[in-house]
């Protein structure tokens, strides 16, 4: 990319680092900003800037949120009985697009895998138990990824929430239904199979 000059091959490289962004897309993009207006380019460098300024984690469920609280977990429409747990924002923004779900989430920030060095102590679990622990919760519905570690993590959360700790406390454990793809990702799952999948939700 030496027949560019240093700043347009800088903005390439910067581009390229993102999730499904190779070279080719990295120069399109910078040279659709090089010809755009520059309160274009302004615009996206703001919104940018904004971006890392302001978004934070909500303090009860961890979802992306511009205040100390969600605009969920502050929905007086909510139940906040009901507790969906899912592995990050994506998922979460899945399940609501489905338009079945009425309750709160919790976002464990990924998954346990050990063979990467995820452990328990790794993602947001303990949060989790510490929410079943003080919260008037009835149901928790784990929403994890059906793939290897998603369902090593349902799986450590049943187990746990099965224990001694939380036995008096009667919360139902669920996992979502069918029509979610083995190994799929719940972003790229459509409305209806998502709908479906939350509907049918079984027990243990």
């Amino acid at each position: 990319m030496n027949h560019y000059p240093e700043a347009i091959t800088k903005l390439i490289r910067s581009f390229s680092t993102l999730p499904g962004i190779g070279k080719k897309t990295g120069e399109r993009l910078a040279l659709h900003l090089l010809h755009a207006p520059d309160y274009e380019a302004a615009a996206l460098a703001a919104d940018i800037v904004e971006l890392k300024k302001k978004v934070k984690l909500c303090s009860v469920c961890f979802n992306l949120s511009d205040r100390d609280r969600c605009s969920i977990c502050t929905d007086p429409r909510r139940d906040s009985s009901v507790i969906c747990v899912v592995e990050n924002p994506a998922d979460m923004a899945a399940i609501e697009k489905s338009e079945s779900f009425s309750g709160t989430y919790h976002i464990l920030g990924g998954a346990l895998s050990p063979i990467d060095g995820i452990g328990p102590d790794d993602i947001r679990l303990a949060e989790l138990f510490a929410r079943a622990d003080s919260e008037n919760v009835r149901e928790i519905i784990l929403a994890t990824r059906t793939n290897v570690e998603g369902e090593a993590t349902a799986t450590y959360i049943l187990n746990r929430m099965k224990s001694n700790r939380f036995q008096s406390k009667n919360i139902r454990i669920t996992r979502i239904a069918s029509g979610i793809p083995m190994g799929g990702d719940l972003q790229y799952v459509d409305p209806l199979t998502m709908q479906q999948a939350m509907e049918k939700r079984y027990g243990f």
